[in-house]
């Protein structure tokens, strides 16, 4: 229940990819054109970009469009992997940044957008907040990336109401997962964004299927099935 985006390439700042586009996350925060559960995400934003190897977040509880400061040094923000979204939580679960993505292991950014019942989820002591979400991240971390899709069959098989849609980054690459939610994809010469939904009318956007595995690099897109699902 939130919007998410991410960015592989040539080097953006986050106004670019943020704040800018006609549909961006700023405008998905108060008015998504293709959110299915809730009408805004008004719960907080988050933005985690590459300094090198090295992530780095910006995170709030705010509403993103209520953030002057962020707005003023966005422009200035660049990076070749981002990942960021704006919150809407999950009903029950706390307000505040520790719950907002991007999460991190010191090596990924990660989001979720969904909802799932962090009864079907192992206790993890590395979770940065007592969220769904942040306990999904947790696991999917302590898991290892290399195991996303069948962390991801296997949660979505516990609680079959959760909705698994991930997107995470290490600054070489993207993965991302739909199960339950959006997700659509723009392949430009100077890189690839993958969104909760377009952020801009470019006929180029393509929709992922769901209940796929999306893998960007610099050289590739990988789009398979999630393997057991139909």
């Amino acid at each position: 229940m939130c919007r998410h985006l991410g960015w592989l390439g040539t080097p953006r700042s986050l106004a670019e990819l943020m704040l800018e586009p006609a549909h961006g996350l700023l405008v998905q925060s108060y008015a998504p054109r293709r959110q299915r559960h809730g009408l805004m995400n008004a719960d907080g934003w988050g933005a985690g970009f590459f300094d090198g190897a090295v992530p780095r977040r910006w995170r709030s509880a705010a509403p993103l469009w209520g953030d002057a400061s962020f707005a003023s040094v966005a422009p200035a923000l660049s990076s070749h992997c981002v990942v960021a979204a704006v919150r809407s939580a999950t009903v029950g679960m706390p307000v505040e940044p520790s719950a907002t993505a991007p999460f991190t292991d010191g090596r990924w950014l990660l989001s979720h957008n969904g909802v799932v019942d962090r009864g079907v989820l192992p206790t993890c002591a590395g979770a940065e907040s007592v969220c769904d979400s942040a306990v999904l991240a947790a696991t999917i971390f302590a898991r290892g990336m290399a195991a996303l899709g069948a962390t991801v069959i296997e949660v979505g098989v516990a609680d079959p109401a959760a909705r698994l849609n991930i997107l995470a980054g290490d600054g070489s690459r993207l993965l991302a997962t739909t199960w339950g939610d959006t997700l659509s994809m723009l392949h430009g010469n100077d890189g690839v964004v993958l969104a909760s939904e377009p952020y801009d009318d470019d006929p180029r956007w393509v929709d992922i299927p769901d209940r796929h595995l999306v893998e960007v690099t610099a050289g590739s897109v990988t789009v398979t099935p999630l393997e057991g699902t139909s």
